[in-house]
């Protein structure tokens, strides 16, 4: 019977001790240079969506918007639908040429905290959840500002992320841009018809004036149809439109009228 070594086992060591074949560690699925680059692109990426907003709000505060991103989902929707013509109606009018009752009607319709507050209007929303609570509908408490934002860079909807960005950006919005600022790109890009938006564009077309020209009442009835634009109609106001349109007369002497916005 021959040794352990002349059957072919090393010598020294023990038939059940013998050592499994030697393998490299299997190296993880990303080299580490990999993972560093795709970190930096993620911090690019995400300093890219911080910065970006910047930049756009503090063009815009001297440039007038040459659309918005309403008036482009709008486009695009009539292209894909084939319905008509694509194109929104709208032309910029400056502040000093725009009537101080088209102003006050807004803010008085809208937003009557406007002044004061830095973009969000806490007590209308804590008003706002209490109707509901008592079963009303829930009613939008959204601010001049917020709206600003949501027609010049969002889209619509109700999801987690766009209600995050629009408190990101009205921030931005309130702290880059004076009131003035914010309440003018108000009038020149606010729906008030189908396809029809800001003032100078609806004086023209409904009373056939430029937007300087406007009485109180014209400029409370465009003003009274910015709920929603395209049901309510300033051509032929339906009674709900007029007597909104009262309230908002009302509202407007109640305010003390142009007066009330020279703090900003």
């Amino acid at each position: 019977m021959g040794t352990w070594q002349g059957m072919g086992a090393h010598p020294g060591v023990h038939p059940g001790r013998i050592r499994a074949p030697f393998r490299r560690p299997r190296r993880s699925a990303y080299h580490p240079p990999m993972r560093r680059w795709l970190l930096w692109v993620g911090l690019g990426l995400a300093a890219l969506l911080v910065a970006l907003p910047v930049f756009s709000i503090l063009f815009l505060r001297w440039i007038p918007p040459p659309t918005t991103a309403i008036m482009l989902q709008q486009q695009v929707g009539a292209w894909l639908s084939r319905e008509g013509d694509p194109r929104p109606q709208y032309r910029w009018t400056g502040w000093d040429r725009i009537s101080p009752h088209a102003r006050i009607a807004v803010v008085a319709a809208e937003d009557q905290n406007f002044p004061r507050h830095s973009g969000f209007d806490v007590k209308a929303i804590e008003d706002a959840l209490e109707e509901h609570q008592n079963g009303r509908r829930l009613r939008g408490a959204s601010t001049i500002s917020q709206q600003v934002t949501k027609n010049l860079f969002l889209w619509p909807g109700r999801s987690f992320v766009r209600k995050g960005l629009e408190a990101y950006v009205t921030v931005l919005l309130e702290a880059l841009w004076p009131k003035r600022r914010i309440l003018e790109v108000y009038l020149n890009t606010a729906e008030m018809g189908p396809g029809i938006f800001g003032v100078t564009t609806a004086s023209r077309l409904y009373f056939d004036k430029t937007p300087a020209a406007l009485t109180p009442y014209e400029a409370a009835l465009l003003a009274a149809v910015l709920p929603n634009p395209k049901r309510l109609h300033a051509d032929r106001p339906s009674a709900y439109v007029r007597q909104r349109t009262s309230w908002i007369l009302g509202q407007m002497a109640r305010l003390g009228g142009e007066e009330y916005l020279k703090g900003m």
